[in-house]
């Protein structure tokens, strides 16, 4: 038997599966497609960003990166540090912005999301932008050498969560700064009376004015030094919207799917996190969030794996189990809620929530560096 031959053949038709964006969604589904499939990840940074962290960055946290190599070593993951400019679903290829064109099998569609751009607002669309005072978590590097040149007066406009952990932590970093949270409506609305009572009480302790009922359209109409804007989050699918891919009918700008994260027009193509209208029977949509980036990345590659396997792929089974709210680093919520996202009576708070916290947030690398060191034993813990 020519030995030589076989594995050539067996290296030909192993699935050569392309992966947009190395986050928290496409890396998992890289780690867990690798050992079975030929995996190119494109993005263009040579790390992993920990981007439930930026308002830590912003506070004066040295670095919440990864490197992709670090990550990645042994795996069989190729990185591509290139950006995806075009992606053609009919040939099944993407053409990079240093002019390669990478076929595939299937494909990974996970470049997640931005703070969004609206008509007016101070974000250009790549996050940049046009009004000098204003800055988004994206920039958080850029808002920490200007909150170090204070003090002055600071705005966070958004009264979600990430509005929250921003205005917690930089009033408690930059005691010298005047800090306002402006909401359009009440202050994190998802969570229970009790929860949001803790969330005005640590906020009123660190010194944040909260304005709630007031709707911003854009940092000029905002009297302040520097204005972080967090209210709002946009997918970035206009790779997929150009390529003809089907949206979500709803108006999230998201990629429509079905219940195993296949394009509803191209069921070549898989969409996992932020940019993906994911939904499961007890929530409905799915939320952009790092609690679900991660389960959808995996399931994305479990649908993959059980297609190849000619297979049917099993729907996405997800439920939410708690909001976790960092309020600075000696305080945080930990809201309880049902599997629909809806907030239960119970909660921690206080140092007892703000250590939890971290360890939800360490565990994000830790599934991450499992996967590379077992990727078939991710599969089997709940949630992934």
């Amino acid at each position: 038997m020519n030995t030589t031959r076989t594995n050539a053949t067996k290296q030909r038709t192993r699935q050569q599966i392309v992966v947009l964006g190395a986050g928290y969604a496409g890396l998992l589904a890289a780690l867990r497609l690798a050992p079975h499939a030929e995996v190119i990840l494109v993005d263009p940074s040579d790390r992993f960003t920990e981007r439930v962290r930026l308002h830590e960055l912003a506070a004066g946290r040295p670095d919440v990166t990864h490197p992709l190599q670090q990550i990645l070593r042994g795996t069989g993951v190729r990185h591509l540090a290139a950006r995806a400019t075009a992606l053609d679903p009919v040939a099944r290829q993407v053409t990079t912005d240093d002019g390669r064109i990478l076929p595939y099998d299937r494909l990974v569609y996970a470049l997640g999301s931005r703070t969004g751009h609206l008509p007016g607002s101070p974000l250009g669309p790549e996050g940049g932008a046009a009004d000098e005072r204003a800055y988004s978590a994206e920039s958080a590097e850029a808002l920490r050498k200007r909150l170090v040149d204070g003090p002055g007066s600071l705005a966070v406009v958004g009264g979600g969560l990430t509005g929250v952990e921003m205005a917690a932590e930089l009033a408690e970093a930059y005691p010298d700064w005047s800090v306002r949270l402006l909401s359009a409506g009440p202050l994190a609305a998802g969570c229970s009376g009790r929860g949001r009572d803790h969330i005005h009480t640590v906020l009123a302790a660190r010194g944040v004015r909260v304005e709630e009922g007031r709707r911003v359209a854009d940092a000029g109409e905002v009297d302040a030094d520097a204005v972080v804007w967090t209210a709002s989050m946009v997918p970035n699918t206009a790779l997929a919207a150009a390529a003809g891919l089907a949206l979500d009918p709803e108006g999230s700008g998201r990629i429509a799917v079905d219940a195993s994260l296949r394009s509803l027009t191209h069921p070549e193509v898989y969409a996992a996190g932020d940019a993906a209208a994911s939904h499961a029977p007890a929530p409905g949509r799915l939320r952009m969030a790092c609690a679900t980036a991660l389960p959808t990345g995996s399931h994305a590659a479990s649908s993959i794996l059980a297609e190849a396997r000619g297979h049917t792929p099993k729907p996405l089974s997800f439920g939410f189990t708690i909001q976790c709210v960092s309020l600075g680093r000696h305080d945080g919520l930990i809201q309880f809620v049902r599997p629909d996202d809806s907030p239960r009576d119970r909660m921690l708070t206080g140092r007892t929530a703000a250590r939890a916290k971290e360890q939800v947030v360490r565990s994000t690398v830790r599934f991450l560096r499992l996967a590379a060191r077992r990727p078939s034993v991710v599969s089997l813990i709940p949630g992934l």
